[in-house]
């Protein structure tokens, strides 16, 4: 495993720590400021609505520096904006203070996967991106419970300000371990703009937002729901994030390992299992131990997804994919700001806190429904804008030849 990979991985760790362990603090966090538990949720739409904002509004901002400067930047960009949460007077503040850290999320990880992609052989493309996302998965099964505990025992800010000094580490190992990579030569906005052309590549990142926007309408609101309806104590909300944590750690291994070799059935397989298992999600959250159970396979289920995905989206825009890399990590963030809301909507409107699930569930079966949609444009080689991704390596030699 080249170093390199273990350096993204480090900021990746970082970086999903500050994303997930607001999910197990919005019972503190809504107490302290006086808010109630799905105006606390906008902590998780406004987060991701600036990883989808700041995903190609920093990768544009970045193209006339080299990767590895623009990793560094942006970790210095998640400090500020984790310490700005920390010290946050008001809810407002805070607010601020996690959008201004979202901004680094989705191009760290979008510039972050075509670094890792262009450092291992082509067959290996889908491992090394599951490699760094290796240090969002495991955020969950150390960073966001530890995040959990002390935020519930020495308070929340304590918390904010500890993600800040992951940054720090985060900083440190991109700076210490990833290459000089030289930025592509010849390839101009435009580009990158030309992948959106390709439907494809817009049915990837479709998928994208209603698959993982699927596993978010649930886990967003796992702290009330663990405590109200499956009769979970507060602290072991910690022990169920977890449980979380190990699934998605699981599930993002066999879905690189597979990805590699069967991208698409890979997909409908864990789309179809998610939606199945995110309602039953409705039933099981009523008994410990089933609630338990299903926990994990949401995790391992969920992010199954993100490599064969991201993967997908590189293989379609091969020519400049770092803006159409970066912008599917926004893709994740905008199904995780619009099933963050859509749950609290339905909470709001009375039908309990199981019933994200439900909206969970529909958004999965969505993006399976895409998946087939997407294999048999692709089979009879009829999807318009297909040749326009083909198009871009061609226009870029001919950018090196001039």
């Amino acid at each position: 495993m080249p170093l390199a990979l273990l350096a993204l991985a480090i900021g990746a760790f970082g970086i999903g720590t500050t994303e997930f362990v607001i999910m197990g603090l919005l019972p503190e966090v809504a107490n302290d400021y006086g808010v109630s538990i799905p105006t606390a949720g906008y902590l998780v739409t406004g987060y991701a609505l600036g990883v989808m904002f700041g995903a190609p509004l920093m990768t544009v901002l970045g193209t006339k520096v080299p990767r590895k400067r623009m990793l560094m930047l942006l970790m210095g960009l998640f400090i500020v904006g984790n310490l700005i949460s920390a010290l946050a007077p008001a809810f407002s503040v805070m607010l601020i203070g996690r959008v201004v850290a979202s901004l680094a999320h989705g191009a760290f990880f979008g510039i972050g996967s075509v670094v890792a992609a262009g450092l291992v052989a082509p067959h290996k493309k889908a491992g090394a991106i599951a490699m760094m996302f290796t240090g969002l998965t495991v955020a969950n099964v150390v960073g966001v419970p530890l995040g959990t505990l002390i935020g519930q025992s020495a308070g929340w800010r304590v918390t904010f300000a500890v993600v800040a000094a992951l940054g720090v580490v985060g900083l440190a190992g991109v700076a210490k371990l990833v290459p000089d990579v030289p930025r592509a030569e010849g390839v101009r906005l435009r580009h990158e703009m030309a992948a959106f052309k390709n439907v494809q590549v817009l049915l990837a990142m479709a998928m994208t937002v209603l698959g993982f926007g699927g596993v978010f309408a649930a886990i967003t609101y796992i702290a009330p729901m663990m405590t109200h309806v499956a009769g979970f104590a507060d602290g072991s909300v910690t022990w169920l994030l977890v449980l979380f944590g190990l699934g998605m750690v699981g599930g993002n291994l066999v879905g690189g390992r597979f990805a590699d070799r069967a991208l698409m059935p890979m997909l409908y397989i864990s789309l179809g299992a998610l939606s199945v298992v995110l309602a039953l999600f409705t039933l099981t959250a009523h008994d410990k131990i089933a609630s338990a159970v299903t926990v994990v396979l949401i995790g391992a289920l969920g992010f199954a997804t993100v490599p064969p995905l991201q993967k997908r989206v590189l293989d379609h825009a091969h020519g400049a994919p770092t803006l159409a890399s970066a912008v599917n990590i926004g893709a994740f963030n905008l199904g995780n700001a619009l099933s963050a809301w859509l749950g609290g909507v339905v909470i709001a409107a009375g039908f309990g806190y199981t019933a994200p699930n439900w909206v969970g569930a529909v958004l999965a079966a969505a993006a399976l429904l895409l998946a087939v949609v997407s294999a048999a444009l692709e089979r009879r080689g009829s999807a318009p804008g297909a040749v326009v991704a083909d198009s871009v390596p061609a226009e870029r030699r001919a950018a090196v030849h001039h």
